[in-house]
């Protein structure tokens, strides 16, 4: 846990900036190199607001209420949460790698893991940044702006009879987060917060060590104020001495964060407010536009509500489409995934925004299910590099995780422990952290899950230079099954099931067989069968797992009670409306039960467990089902769920906040978490395309709500292609499919079929109707 009170002598301080110009540097650090000089368009490209995808609200955000009403920016490292309040203005900045604790490698009584905030640790805010602005209260005309076509949070109002424009923004390119003040004569001042108690010097710098010996830093030049300016440029840049590294120990202790920043933020004050703005735009724009959504026109009625107002009324009148919404709630899965993941650290619980020291869950990477939804959305949505950051977490933790395991997995109190005694490869528990630590229970299944994940974005891609990066992963899970699995006679014959274990998160805890475990094992081993195919590696390994594979044994159809089995029993073991839908991994996002090719009463039994799960539970939850939903075809199921999910957040419920944010309800309190954002925009895209090698199924599951017309561009596929998509009265109009590495796939539409050969690069455009 970090110190609220360090010692002066583990804090360094730096008076930073002070008004430059109209600009004023606010900064903190990571570590960087330096980069060349950005090349910078004369003016920003914005789609203009009549064109322009957008939330919108018609006052600022509450600050006791910012998780769920504040505006989130990012640039995949750094990111905040914006009020904008006119006259006393407020961003909480967060740092993806502000993280305490350490490798958390002591196993407690019971052999699992500490899971607390001393040892394991917490993510956490950076700063609050504050900008007074005492006149301007009493405003008229007051809008706040979420534009996602251009990436910005813009505030406008009028005050005095003069019109007055904020833009806040996080931009990639320059590593900086800008608040751009214009309009009339403005005057106030801009101080910044610490939130763990750090002592201030000079104009409210500060720097902290966190006993784990990560340094952080921001500096705000309190104080800083300016008069009658008609132009204010902010930069901020905060952040740590983090690296992704094992070897040292994932710090660099002869960096200066301060020092670094102080370069950096200057540099981007030097480029003024207009070309920090065109650059950020320009480079946001070039992933946003990859994917354009139009599930069809919503009511005049409902477009001229502002956005909670909309939930609400959506909410009211489930008879009446919007399909406009829905399209901008796809739309924000997107925006989080390219402002929350770029080329640094995962998402984690709230990906980069916070609003408190002491998140739920401390805000990290929970294995069973949360980490792997964050990244089903990337390759479906036309991002593909905003996946890669998932891929580098997992081989910069890999040397820890293979250690740890080796020394502490087989601990005899450990109750997941492997009964042969053997041990290999590497294993995590069901929440880690940044430093290759684990907490809470072991997960035994969890790194098969992880690789499985891993090998989703080859399917997509089909890039075998990733592939490669990611083999040691893939090689090292099937080492750590491979000695794990223990024999049991079925019916007569010898089939390898999973050791003691749990089926996430209920039920027994020392089963064997979990249908959980078996099919992601399958998964694994078939994935790293082709890895190493694909690749020319270790043909004789890939045999002998070829070998295990065949002898797993597969969940049947339970007798008692007509739902695919969960345990290796015919009877419920748990929670008939668990949140969790452990045992149907092998349908979604496993492919190995398939509508179109599983046994019919298998499918039943998938059908019949789904619906005993039932129709409501945490955002996360209902998105899992809608997909499961969408998988069988049902898109009334599949679409109610996702309405379900964008249920107005209220009195502490289950749904969606006014920012969009999903609520996790806690009984007297309701938690952020993203998954939900980024798994019911994943659930959208299967019912419009349904993909896996050697299958592109167009509109299986198609709500009536979306029916009428429609087009989406840029949806990717599976086999390593991706797709524009025009439909009209339910039916496909004109598809067009374009090989990003790809070369055979069957295309289907209803009962259309055509299979299509591609070089990398080629399209083809079809024509089902």
């Amino acid at each position: 846990m970090a110190n609220p009170a360090l010692p002066p002598s583990r804090r360094t301080f730096l008076k930073l900036g002070g008004a430059v110009g109209a600009g004023i540097a606010l900064s903190g650090a990571r570590p960087f190199t330096a980069s060349a000089d950005v090349v910078r368009p004369a003016d920003a490209d914005l789609i203009p607001d009549s064109r322009a995808t957008t939330l919108w609200y018609p006052a600022p955000a509450a600050e006791d209420k910012i998780i769920e009403q504040g505006l989130p920016i990012g640039n995949g490292r750094i990111g905040a949460l914006v009020g904008g309040d006119p006259a006393a203005d407020f961003l909480y900045l967060a740092d993806a790698s502000l993280w305490t604790g350490g490798a958390n490698d002591v196993l407690e009584d019971d052999g699992q893991f500490p899971y607390e905030r001393e040892k394991f640790g917490t993510l956490g805010l950076l700063a609050k940044v504050r900008i007074s602005v005492p006149a301007h209260t009493g405003v008229t005309d007051y809008r706040r702006t979420l534009d996602l076509s251009n990436g910005v949070v813009v505030i406008t109002y009028r005050h005095s009879g003069v019109r007055y424009r904020r833009e806040y923004f996080a931009s990639h390119p320059d590593d900086v987060v800008v608040i751009r003040l214009s309009g009339g004569p403005v005057t106030g001042s801009v101080s910044l917060e610490p939130t763990r108690g750090e002592a201030t010097a000079g104009p409210a710098a500060f720097a902290g060590t966190f006993d784990n010996g990560l340094k952080y830093a921001c500096a705000a030049a309190g104080g800083v104020t300016f008069s009658g300016s008609r132009e204010v440029v902010i930069v901020l840049s905060g952040g740590t001495n983090y690296v992704p590294d094992a070897a040292r120990k994932f710090l660099d202790a002869s960096l200066d964060p301060l020092a670094l920043a102080k370069q950096k933020a200057s540099k981007a004050l030097r480029a003024g407010g207009g070309a920090l703005l065109a650059t950020h735009v320009a480079d946001y724009r070039r992933l946003y536009d990859r994917m354009t959504v139009d599930l069809g026109q919503s009511p005049p009625a409902k477009r001229a509500l502002d956005t909670w107002s909309r939930l609400l009324a959506r909410h009211a009148d489930p008879a009446t489409p919007d399909p406009e919404l829905e399209a901008s709630y796809l739309q924000f899965g997107r925006y989080l995934t390219i402002t929350g993941s770029r080329d640094g650290l995962p998402m984690g619980l709230q990906g980069l925004w916070q609003n408190t020291n002491t998140p739920d869950w401390m805000s990290d990477y929970h294995t069973d299910i949360n980490l792997q939804m964050n990244y089903w959305l990337a390759d479906r949505a036309a991002l593909p590099g905003s996946f890669t950051a998932l891929a580098d977490y997992c081989l910069a933790q890999l040397p820890v995780w293979t250690d740890s395991t080796k020394r502490l997995f087989n601990d005899p109190r450990n109750r997941f422990r492997n009964t042969s005694g053997k041990i290999g490869g590497w294993a995590i528990a069901f929440s880690t952290n940044i430093y290759g630590g684990s907490g809470w229970w072991w997960h035994p299944a969890g790194n098969a899950w992880l690789c499985n994940s891993l090998w989703d974005h080859y399917a997509f891609t089909q890039d075998k230079a990733y592939l490669a990066r990611i083999y040691p992963l893939l090689k090292g899970a099937a080492e750590f099954w491979e000695a794990r699995l223990v024999p049991m006679t079925v019916d007569g014959r010898e089939v390898l099931v999973d050791d003691h274990d749990w089926s996430p998160e209920h039920g027994p805890q020392d089963t064997r067989g979990n249908t959980y475990s078996q099919e992601i094992v399958w998964d694994l081993f078939a994935h790293y069968r082709e890895a190493a195919a694909v690749l020319g590696r270790d043909r004789a390994y890939g045999d002998r797992i070829a070998g295990l594979q065949q002898k797993l044994y597969l969940p049947k159809v339970s007798p008692a009670t007509g739902w695919l089995e969960e345990w290796m029993s015919p009877d419920n073991l748990g929670e008939t409306t668990h949140r969790h839908l452990s045992p149907l991994i092998g349908f979604f996002p496993g492919d190995r039960i398939a509508a179109d090719t599983a046994a019919p009463e298998l499918l039943d039994g998938v059908r019949a467990l789904l619906t005993a799960r039932g129709m409501d539970s945490y955002g996360w939850a209902c998105a899992w089902r809608s997909a499961c939903w969408a998988r069988l075809k049902d898109a009334d199921k599949a679409y109610q769920l996702l309405l379900t999910v964008l249920r107005p957040s209220v009195a502490n419920g289950n749904g969606t906040a006014p920012n969009f944010f999903d609520m996790y309800s806690q009984g007297s309190y309701t938690i952020f978490q993203i998954d939900a954002n980024l798994g019911a925009p994943t659930a959208m895209a299967e019912m419009l395309v349904y993909s896996r090698p050697g299958v592109l199924e167009l509109l299986p599951a198609l709500p009536s709500a979306w029916a009428s017309s429609g087009r989406v561009t840029g949806i990717g596929a599976r086999g390593g292609f991706d797709v524009d998509l025009s439909w009209r009265d339910g039916k496909v109009t004109r598809a067009v499919v374009r090989s990003v590495g790809g070369t055979r796939t069957e295309v289907r539409a209803g009962a259309w079929r055509r299979v299509i050969t591609l070089r990398p690069g080629q399209s083809v455009t079809v024509q089902p109707s």
